[in-house]
């Protein structure tokens, strides 16, 4: 835990040049924020579930119909603080995530998608993350006429005794049975969640699994480890089974059976996690570089500026149906902080050009982080080319552990507070 504090200190100097990450329990002002955007991301967040699965992070509760019905109207509400500041801009990305979207599919998701289309000029399709057990052939006919395009399973596993340790509540069978029908639907990208690195998981079981969504056809695969946040149940009910963590080593070992697997299948890497089959447009989170988050615990990122809003899904909907902003925290970003968050999701999607990035900033990246690169690219992690930047699988693996390094620490300070206070006045990172 010391040397991983100091690494994370060592890193946060280096990159940003601070020794702490202060978020203020604040309401920003808005007004003039949108001004030098051209495009923007919408992430709308769906707090509900059935179930609590014990290792999940996310914010979520149990799901009530009369709480989302509520909440439906509360989202609209934000959307009409929203609409008079991003104008026509166009919405180039637009994700539904959770929480469980699909639980909402007729408790309101139909009113939150109508008014989010005559608020915003959505430019793109809709990517919305879906519970095998929700997929229905009625309920595939609900999301395909809501528009969603793009759709993500969260499959996890596809061995029984795995989807148990996880406490997913269907069998390999009948999740192979709602994947295949989803494939059939037609969508232009189907994504299946696949979680590695289980307790007692072994290779073989890896590439077993890996085999068979590559033979139910579907477009992509985001595989990524277990990973243990102190705040869920995961913890406690690992202590309690005698549970052993894997090993980095072995995570990798685990992940180069799925990069082998699928590049022989003709799929190609398209984010540090995913997989994706050559030539169909790739299953994605925001990716555009600024973006709006709508709901509880929603994040927003615009050029010097990022913000939450409030992790309680009642006072979220009371804040807005009182005419307050739902926003509970923000942090107004310095341009070294702009930078390196630009970097690091560039990054994170293995390859991207560099001019954009002189267009943002105004200075040539070579100069900023040629250093950098440099070093990367001796380690293997990288290549740089006079224009580009191309992730490495070692590259890929070790930037998501560098990551994790980063991310339980964080998320764990700001959503553990987060999920008990909801207006914190500070959350120091």
């Amino acid at each position: 835990m010391v040397i991983e504090a100091l690494v994370r200190s060592a890193l946060r100097r280096f990159l940003i040049h601070q020794d702490a990450i202060t978020l203020e329990g604040k309401v920003p002002r808005l007004e003039g924020r949108f001004r030098d955007v051209e495009e923007i991301g919408l992430y709308l967040h769906i707090p509900f579930c059935r179930q609590i699965c014990p290792y999940c992070p996310y914010h979520k509760e149990l799901y009530s119909a009369e709480t989302a019905a509520r909440y439906a109207s509360a989202v609209m509400r934000e959307a009409d603080r929203y609409a008079p500041l991003i104008e026509q801009r166009p919405v180039t990305t637009f994700y539904i995530g959770g929480g469980t979207p699909t639980v909402m599919l007729y408790s309101g998701m139909d009113r939150i998608l109508s008014h989010l289309r005559h608020s915003f000029n959505l430019q793109c399709g809709i990517h919305m993350e879906s519970h095998p057990s929700d997929l229905t052939a009625e309920n595939l006919d609900r999301i395909q006429s809501l528009g969603v395009e793009y759709l993500s399973i969260g499959v996890e596993a596809l061995q029984d005794h795995h989807l148990r340790t996880l406490h997913r509540p269907y069998t390999a069978e009948q999740v192979i049975t709602a994947i295949r029908r989803a494939v059939e639907r037609g969508f232009r990208c189907v994504n299946v969640d696949l979680i590695f690195a289980l307790p007692g998981q072994t290779r073989q079981e890896i590439e077993q699994a890996g085999r068979s969504l590559v033979q139910m056809g579907v477009d992509q695969v985001a595989a990524y480890p277990l990973f243990e946040f102190p705040y869920t149940a995961w913890p406690s009910l690992s202590r309690r089974n005698g549970y052993h963590k894997v090993g980095l080593l072995e995570k990798r070992r685990m992940l180069a059976i799925l990069e082998r697997l699928f590049y022989d299948a003709g799929f190609e890497r398209t984010s540090v996690w995913a997989f994706t089959r050559s030539g169909v447009a790739k299953y994605c989170s925001v990716t555009v570089p600024l973006y709006v988050g709508l709901g509880a615990s929603g994040g927003s990122y615009l050029r010097d500026l990022l913000y939450f809003n409030t992790f309680s899904v009642a006072e979220y909907i009371r804040a807005l149906e009182e005419g307050r902003s739902p926003i509970a925290l923000s942090l107004e970003l310095s341009e070294a902080m702009q930078r390196a968050g630009w970097l690091y999701w560039r990054i994170y999607e293995t390859r991207f050009h560099k001019g954009p990035f002189r267009r943002r900033f105004g200075k040539e990246l070579d100069l900023v982080y040629g250093a950098t690169m440099r070093a990367l690219g001796w380690l293997g992690l990288l290549t740089a080319t006079p224009d580009e930047i191309i992730l490495s699988d070692r590259g890929a693996f070790w930037l998501h552990a560098l990551q994790d390094l980063f991310s339980i620490g964080y998320i764990s300070k700001l959503w553990g507070l987060s999920r008990n206070e909801p207006w914190p006045e500070r959350v120091e990172l």
